[in-house]
Parts: structure tokens; C-alpha cells; sequence
């Protein structure tokens, strides 16, 4: 923490300031401390959206927006994209290190072994209409893991809170795959612990009592490296609603799907999902120039879906690793689909056109996650849930940081009042 201070004089007429002290961390810009501001002076902040605003401090993500970096532990995501896995990944933000062999496939088997669902757990899925969206789904199980589990749940029980985090990691896929089972009929597959854990979410996605599942090796890998890009990104929406439902000291289970439901929505993890939606209104490649067209249009409310980000002012990091497994994923499997046509049509004019060149609207992690979730036959309204798979880990690590940090207090966030004055209840035959 920096010795500079800000002095601000927020009211002359009192004389009243406050002595605002700036903290600092390892990487980004000094944040001014105003948790006196309103002791001192008798004022709030107002910040719509939280774009100015830490709400904690954490040593999990970093992200730089207008460089293009982001980091996990410290670690930059171009890295662990290229050399790690989905699982070593997870270790990593939950403990701070990557794992030497030993560390990992302990970590690994305790995964493993605690990926079945309670038999009865099943049963809450005659609950749902065949055709509910799969996020009803998944939120309503994963909280219904409280119910299961509250005999050896205690949050401030440090064996607990890690017991929760593999359960978690461990059951998602499984609890996903079972959304997706039940909406079209299929029944629930139980997961086969001789596969490695993005393998065994595939198997039970897809395979069949009637015959066995041949996999091309490129949809395992192109799905890991999606979970790794999606394990964590700082105090996004979804993460910072764990982080404020866990607050309350409410258990992991409630913290994660509320922070399920939060991603649910189509300006968070519901884009790609968009992206598709958007593709299929598009149509065919011959009216992707309109589109374009449309979208460079002020005077036209469409804007394309998949392009440009609220934090990264540059080209995603995320976006650049995983289009190249996107245009591999389609050599390879020689999907036909007209769709995957218009999008690499799509992409092609907006990296060429000046119009979305010089306002940086590249396309983001997003656009080419969807794409890749298509050609995986994996449907569009699955699309969230798998989003939903791999920030599990990035959440559970900021669920449990939290718990471990000294001091922490229930979020409560302050408002500007623009309702009526004070005025006198009326009678209802004077009114």
C-alpha cells in the first residue's frame, strides 16, 4: 500500500475532507481507497455498471484490457493454452501453483471419484418440461447439491471448502450432460472413470446404450482449450456474484448457481449462444455484405454479436488462441454446415473492413467458442452451460479467496435515491 494521499474537500461550506490513501498491487493502476469517504464527509460514490470500482482485492486473474493480457496466477493465458490442461488449470487457481505430478494426479483422482451424481438427484429432472433451457436446469440442480451435501459443510471449515470446490469441478460435467440428456429424452449417462475428464463429459453428452462413441481426438482437445479460456476473467458479472452471494455466508453450492444464473444472461456467457442465433438470422454467405453493411449503419440498431469487448479495448487474447483451434477443428472434422460458412465469412470482412479495424471490433473469444461448440454438434441453447463447466473453477477459487481473506464484509452496495419526496398516505376515497 502507497504512503501518497489524496486529500479531496468534498463540502467548503463545512469544511469536511477526506484523506483518501492509494492502494496498489502487483500489475494495473492504483486504486484511491474512499472506504472513509462517507465518515469523513457524509458522501458516496456513484459509479454505474462498477466500471471505475475494485470490489475486492485478489490474486487470482489479472486482466489488461487495452494491452490485451491476461493472466491467471500470474501465468499468461498464452501459455497455459499451449502447454497445460483444463484440470491443471483448475489446480492452479484454486491453490495459487502449479501442480508438481504427485500434487496433480491427486488432484486428478479426487476429481475423478467424485463425479457421480446422487442416484436421486436424477429424479429432479422430472420436474422440468422436456423442452426447459438447459441453464433452468443446471442452476436449479447445482443448488439443490446443498441439500445433498449439508451434513459436512461448514464454510469456515478450510477440509470443507475444498471438499465443495472438487465436488463441484467433479459433478458439473455430469449434472450438464443430464441437462442435456433429459431435453431430448435421452437417458442419463453415468460418467466412465477411465477417461480423462473433458473425454468423459463428451462420452456422457453423446454416447448411446446401443453402441460405443468414436471421438476425433481434436473435439477432446478443442474443448479443453475452451475450459481453460473460460476458467476464470477477474470481477466479471457471474464472478462477482458468487463473491457477493457468498458474502452472506450462504454455501458454495447457492453462492455458484447464483452465479449460473447471472451468466445465463445474453450480455455475459449467453453471447455465443447469440452469435449463433444472429448466424442463423443472417442466413447464407451472400447476405453477410448487408449485414456488415447494417452494422456500420448509425442510424440501424443491429450490431453484430461477437465482436469487440467491454474490457479488452484491443484484440482478446482469448479470441487469438482459439481462432486457430476453430479453423482446425473445422478442417479436421469436415463439417458441412452453412452456418459455420457465414461465420468465416463473417470474420473475413470484419478484419478486413477499415470501418471495424479502426474501432479494434475484433471478434472475440465468443464468436469462435460458438462456432466450435457447433461443429461438435454440441446445441446452441448448451452453449451457456458449457461456459457454465469451466468458469466453475475460476468461481470456487474466488469463493473460497474470499472466505480466506481477513476482514472480508457482506456486500452493500450504496444508491442515489430518485423516488418521490416524504409526502402523507392519502384515503382511498381521497385520492
Amino acid at each position: 500500500m502507497s504512503d501518497s494521499k489524496i486529500v479531496k474537500l468534498l463540502d467548503e461550506s463545512s469544511n469536511r475532507s477526506s484523506e483518501l490513501p492509494l492502494i496498489s498491487g502487483t500489475l494495473g493502476p492504483a486504486c484511491i481507497d474512499i472506504g472513509t469517504l462517507y465518515k469523513d464527509t457524509g458522501h458516496f460514490t456513484y459509479d454505474p455498471g462498477y466500471g471505475s470500482t475494485a470490489s475486492t482485492k485478489s490474486a487470482i486473474t489479472y486482466i489488461d484490457g487495452d494491452q490485451g493480457v491476461l493472466l491467471y496466477r500470474g501465468y499468461p493465458i498464452e501459455q497455459l493454452a499451449e502447454k497445460s490442461n483444463f484440470l491443471e488449470v483448475s489446480y492452479l487457481l484454486l491453490n495459487g501453483e502449479l501442480p508438481n505430478k504427485t500434487q496433480f494426479e491427486g488432484f486428478e483422482h479426487e476429481i475423478t471419484h467424485h463425479t457421480m451424481m446422487h442416484e436421486a438427484q436424477k429424479n429432479f429432472f422430472q420436474g422440468f418440461h422436456h423442452d426447459a433451457h438447459p441453464m433452468a436446469m443446471l442452476a436449479a440442480a447445482v443448488a439443490s447439491l446443498s441439500a445433498f451435501y449439508h451434513d459436512d459443510l461448514d464454510v469456515e471449515n478450510p477440509a470443507d471448502r475444498k471438499m465443495a470446490a472438487i465436488r463441484l469441478i467433479a459433478k458439473m460435467p455430469t449434472i450438464a450432460a443430464a441437462c442435456f440428456r433429459y431435453s431430448i429424452g435421452w437417458p442419463v449417462r453415468y460418467p466412465r472413470n477411465n477417461l480423462e475428464y473433458v473425454t468423459r463429459f463428451l462420452h456422457m453428452m453423446f454416447e448411446v446404450p446401443s453402441e460405443p462413441l468414436t471421438l476425433n481426438p481434436v473435439a477432446a482437445k478443442a474443448l479443453d482449450l475452451l475450459f481453460i479460456l473460460h476458467a476464470d476473467h477477474e470481477q466479471n458479472a457471474s464472478t462477482s456474484t458468487v463473491r457477493l452471494v457468498g458474502s452472506t455466508g450462504a454455501n458454495p453450492y447457492a453462492s455458484i448457481a447464483a452465479g449460473i444464473t447471472a451468466l445465463w444472461g445474453p450480455a455475459h456467457g449467453g453471447a455465443n449462444e447469440a452469435v449463433l442465433k444472429q448466424l442463423e438470422e443472417i442466413g447464407t454467405p451472400d447476405n453477410v455484405e448487408k449485414a456488415v453493411l447494417r452494422a456500420k449503419d448509425k442510424n440501424d440498431s443491429f450490431r453484430l454479436m461477437g465482436f469487440g469487448h467491454r474490457v479488452y479495448k484491443n484484440f482478446d487474447p482469448r479470441a487469438k488462441i482459439i481462432r486457430e483451434m476453430c479453423h482446425k477443428v473445422l478442417a479436421e472434422l469436415g463439417v458441412n454446415d452453412p452456418l459455420l460458412e457465414v461465420a468465416m465469412k463473417l470474420e473475413e470482412a470484419a478484419l478486413k473492413d477499415d470501418y471495424f479495424v479502426e474501432r479494434k471490433l475484433y471478434p472475440n473469444v465468443d464468436f469462435y467458442s460458438g462456432i466450435i461448440y457447433k461443429a461438435l454438434g454440441i446445441p446452441t441453447e448448451m452453449f451457456t452451460v458449457m461456459f457454465a463447466i469451466a468458469r466453475t473453477s475460476g468461481w470456487i477459487a474466488h469463493w473460497i479467496e474470499q472466505h480466506e481473506t481477513p476482514g472480508s464484509r457482506i456486500g452493500r452496495p450504496r444508491q442515489i435515491y430518485t423516488g418521490a419526496d416524504v409526502r402523507d398516505y392519502t384515503p382511498t376515497a381521497k385520492r
